[in-house]
């Protein structure tokens, strides 16, 4: 099978496939940028029994997982920014150490988008994430969909948060 972007796919997270995912990992440097997959899916769980949502996916080109992605809904709590409130957040985002730089990411990453603009949760004007300052790549691809960072938001050793207004 040729491997081009044209063949990426999200797939729900099941007990079918979720060993698989949690096998997937990023560069040894890139590891302190984002959380395992394994920890992802336990807050995942967590945040549901809370009453709350999140949308794990599979990243998929053609029937091979290479990635993870993490849509969640309505992450305000007390002391957090306004803008969180009744708000998508791209949880998670990472692409294996195999796969990236060949732009699998950023199809991905424009379908996890056309997931939120279906406003599966209710309406909402804004989708965010947040990202560590230092990965330089994840500003330039979240930069290149809209995402503008949240500065007067961001404090000294946690992520920098970006919103993009839907």
């Amino acid at each position: 099978m040729s491997e081009n972007k044209n063949e990426i796919r999200l797939e729900k997270i099941t007990f079918d496939n979720y060993g698989r995912i949690v096998k997937l990992g990023v560069a040894k440097a890139q590891r302190s940028f984002v959380a395992s997959n394994s920890r992802s899916l336990i807050h995942a769980y967590i945040w549901t029994s809370m009453g709350k949502h999140a949308y794990p996916f599979g990243i998929y080109l053609g029937k091979k997982p290479i990635g993870f992605v993490m849509i969640g809904y309505d992450g305000y709590e007390d002391g957090e920014p306004e803008f969180m409130k009744k708000t998508y957040f791209i949880w998670r985002f990472m692409i294996d150490r195999r796969y990236q730089g060949r732009g699998y990411g950023r199809e991905a990453f424009r379908q996890a988008m056309d997931f939120v603009r279906t406003l599966p949760c209710g309406e909402s004007e804004i989708c965010w994430l947040s990202y560590e300052p230092e990965n330089e790549a994840a500003r330039r691809l979240y930069a290149s969909f809209g995402f503008v960072e949240a500065p007067e938001s961001y404090k000294e050793g946690e992520e920098m948060p970006a919103i993009l207004r839907l």
